[in-house]
């Protein structure tokens, strides 16, 4: 099975590298590389200074400009646009570090033919587990990470987190061509957050299969493209806005009649978790991000844009 690993890139080729040294050691070795920068031309001619054109066993590693930034679900889906031969995609974050065995287990699962997509575990620096999967709540409107916490040694069976999640962490799945055929590709108007809860959602709804390799493992230096790992009330404004926008615009286009009830749930949601730390300049930035889901606005904020 040919895999065509997508990066999406944005003034970070340091972290792209290392990536692509941990791809170099992978045992699964029919794959190549596609890297999409979304950082501008700077950014684009430091990333290919950066990286090597083929990997050790002869893997092609190929760099795309984006023609200005597209955000997270643009860069993926230029990314698949670029490797149309693959039989999967494997999309990756920059600040990643596969586990060797990795790939050829996620293959050996997807090549099953018992699913469409699949997860696999994603931990945090440390030994703790980011999530084996995620559950999306649509009443509170929030994203829950399984196994959130647990220690990276464990191997829960595949089939209680199968039973439980809806979305694969979009820090490293793994989607089939017949997923792709069947639900298209990534909704470009979210920018930045949700994109792949309403991909998976979205795919769940058509049909497609979700599963989880728990012998897949991928380490994740979270945050180091968005910010977004930072102390709450050192959160900058992107992160914070586009979260609570996106999250009432997954709510109206996946689950329209609880829109009313999220909207209320959101603003308690807000001064839960920002209000009562004393974040009041990130409290500004969730209201005004859930101010813009309900007017429905969408793509690139006028803030980042600028």
């Amino acid at each position: 099975m040919h895999i065509a690993v997508a990066i999406v890139a944005f003034r970070n080729a340091t972290d792209v590298a290392t990536c692509l040294e941990a791809l170099a050691r992978s045992s699964h070795t029919d794959f190549e590389v596609v890297v999409c920068e979304n950082g501008g031309q700077e950014a684009y001619a430091a990333l290919q200074s950066r990286l090597p054109r083929t990997l050790a066993n002869g893997q092609s590693v190929r760099t795309v400009l984006a023609p200005g930034n597209l955000g997270y679900a643009g860069g993926v889906n230029l990314c698949i646009g670029e490797s149309p031969e693959a039989d999967g995609w494997w999309v990756l974050n920059p600040d990643t570090e596969p586990h060797p065995e990795a790939m050829s287990a996620l293959v050996r699962c997807l090549g099953a033919g018992g699913c469409d997509a699949v997860g696999c575990t994603v931990q945090l620096p440390g030994g703790i587990v980011q999530s084996y999967g995620g559950h999306w709540q649509p009443r509170l409107a929030r994203a829950v990470s399984l196994g959130h916490g647990r220690s990276a040694a464990d191997r829960p069976p595949a089939a209680c987190i199968e039973q439980r999640q809806n979305y694969l962490n979009g820090a490293a799945m793994m989607v089939s061509r017949a997923f792709i055929e069947r639900t298209g590709l990534m909704r470009e108007d979210y920018f930045l957050y949700c994109e792949e809860v309403e991909w998976f959602l979205r795919g769940l709804r058509r049909g497609a299969r979700l599963a989880f390799e728990p012998q897949a493992v991928v380490l994740h230096h979270q945050g180091t493209t968005t910010g977004n790992s930072t102390a709450i009330r050192s959160r900058t404004k992107p992160p914070v806005y586009l979260n609570e926008r996106n999250r009432l615009l997954l709510t109206r286009d996946c689950f329209p009649g609880l829109l009313p009830v999220v909207t209320v749930t959101a603003l308690a949601m807000i001064a839960a978790k920002y209000a009562r730390r004393g974040a009041w300049r990130q409290v500004a930035y969730a209201l005004a991000g859930w101010w813009a889901g309900l007017r429905n606005e969408r793509g690139v904020p006028a803030s980042i844009a600028s």
